[in-house]
């Protein structure tokens, strides 16, 4: 599968859905992927370094995940705090799909996925959890950033996973320099090949 795929709207090949077993919140559970979606087979590295690093959610809030795919961070967020809403957004239609059939099987209805363009714009979010496109190129995965991280609340952290010889290093040094002022950055965990990144709203 080219990368394009999953980064398009809608994918261009025939989808082919199946059933895949994954552990999501500390439990089993079945999820549907399909091809032309980003990591189709389970739970990509990078999102379960995330998983197993980023502290537990708050039971209540207002939570993000940008760039769902099927729906592992979201669905977790969602089955783990029930009484939060957590909204997912990507640009790729089948992931959006996905993600909210798997959240209505396992009875997250706290869960809303939608593209980036239908979040109300006034929304403002608490916490955050991304495995952001990095292969988007730096310029399209700025944008991102500059779009959602500004809509974190006082207080709000947002968790990023990023692999190391991807550019984690230089995407800290980025994010600091451009929400200074309103935003930290720090190292928060390392694992394998992987960092997560701290980006907390302070102003």
């Amino acid at each position: 599968m080219s990368d394009q795929h999953y980064f398009s709207a809608e994918p261009s090949t025939p989808e082919r859905r199946r059933t895949v077993r994954v552990t999501l919140a500390g439990r089993e559970v079945e999820v549907l992927t399909a091809n032309g979606i980003f990591s189709p087979d389970g739970v990509d590295k990078g999102t379960a370094v995330l998983l197993d690093e980023a502290p537990l959610p708050p039971a209540q809030g207002t939570f993000l995940d940008i760039g769902c795919g099927w729906g592992p961070l979201t669905l977790t967020l969602g089955l783990g705090s029930p009484d939060a809403a957590v909204w997912a957004v990507d640009v790729n239609e089948r992931s959006l799909a996905l993600t909210r059939e798997n959240a209505q099987h396992l009875g997250a209805d706290n869960v809303t996925a939608t593209t980036p363009d239908e979040v109300p714009e006034d929304l403002t979010f608490d916490l955050i959890w991304s495995n952001p496109p990095i292969r988007v190129g730096k310029e399209v995965l700025h944008q991102i950033l500059q779009q959602w991280l500004p809509r974190l609340n006082v207080g709000g952290e947002a968790y990023l996973v990023v692999q190391k010889n991807l550019g984690s290093d230089s995407l800290q040094s980025w994010i600091g320099t451009t929400f200074a002022g309103t935003h930290t950055v720090e190292r928060y965990a390392r694992s394998k090949a992987f960092r997560v990144l701290l980006v907390r709203r302070t102003a």
